[in-house]
């Protein structure tokens, strides 16, 4: 055999093994997954991460945009009462939403799996109404609800004996009225959760510890709300993070007022980026929710990793 061709030879094998290589690799289950995720993880760098980068350089610049100024935006919020205010009124407006919205939606879930199997789908479809109707739609069904002129709320009070209540116009009620509108809006959310987690739950359980003399309250205790435990904390935790960064109920109903009392990050944000024209100033404060979030789901997902350890 000629030299030339020993030479031929090996380049050809030498130009086959990568391309096997590759094959291999691409048979993989890994590189598939690997491969099938890249379009959402393009998604979510084009969706997530770049505008929340993007948010943190915008945060650093004057208001022209023309100069880095580092982190005076957030010097200068924090000497704002208005900012503080609002950093209140997040913290109310999540805290009791949220509560609300876990125990009126547990409640409906435990009330909803007692009755018949029929009846059951007939209240779950009702009971998804407000969460499927579009927010900015049901938002503005609320707003002619509470409108001090024709309100049909007040109209309400006044026949069973009770004066109206300026819903809009009076900081402590108007806190009430969009409190009161995100849990309307967000109770289908745990209780089709909290459903699903109880038909998972053996009946066995349940059938064993009536005949060991549990009572109803016994039961609940012991067994639905340890099972469901890991439920609810994941679903607080979304509705956390949905909840802190509301928008459209507040703007709908009250756009801040009165006084700016209703303002939270993401009302506040928009005020100050879009309508005042301080597109830093409002990216700075859409930043503050990033570590309350980041802390929360931290601790969260700690005490779930935790309890299944």
């Amino acid at each position: 055999m000629s030299p030339n061709s020993t030479a031929v030879d090996v380049a050809a094998t030498a130009r086959v093994r990568p391309a096997r290589s590759l094959r291999l690799r691409l048979r993989s289950r890994s590189a598939v997954a690997v491969l099938m995720c890249l379009p959402l993880l393009a998604l979510i760098g084009g969706l997530v991460a770049y505008p929340f980068f993007y948010s943190i350089y915008l945060s650093m610049l004057n208001k022209r945009e023309t100069a880095f100024v580092g982190l005076a935006n957030f010097a200068y919020l924090t000497t704002r009462e208005t900012f503080w205010m609002v950093v209140r009124m997040s913290f109310l407006f999540t805290f009791l939403a949220v509560f609300w919205k876990a125990v009126l939606g547990f409640t409906l879930a435990v009330v909803i799996n007692a009755l018949p199997q029929r009846g059951q789908r007939v209240w779950r479809g009702i009971s998804l109404i407000p969460w499927v109707m579009p927010l900015a739609l049901s938002s503005l069904g609320w707003w002619w609800i509470y409108e001090p002129t024709h309100s049909a709320l007040n109209w309400v009070l006044v026949v069973v004996g009770i004066s109206p209540k300026p819903w809009l116009s009076d900081p402590f009620w108007a806190k009430f009225s969009v409190i009161l509108v995100n849990i309307w809006y967000g109770t289908p959310f745990f209780m089709i959760t909290y459903l699903a987690g109880l038909k998972s739950i053996p009946v066995e359980l349940y059938e064993s510890s009536a005949i060991d003399g549990a009572s109803a309250p016994q039961r609940l205790r012991y067994i639905t709300l340890p099972m469901l435990k890991n439920i609810i904390a994941v679903t607080m935790l979304f509705s956390t993070i949905v909840t802190l960064a509301t928008f459209d109920i507040i703007r709908v109903l009250t756009r801040g007022g009165p006084r700016q009392t209703t303002h939270v990050f993401g009302t506040y944000a928009f005020e100050l980026g879009i309508a005042t024209g301080d597109v830093p100033l409002g990216a700075a404060v859409s930043l503050f929710m990033f570590p309350i979030l980041a802390v929360s789901a931290f601790f969260i997902l700690r005490g779930i990793r935790q309890s299944t350890a």
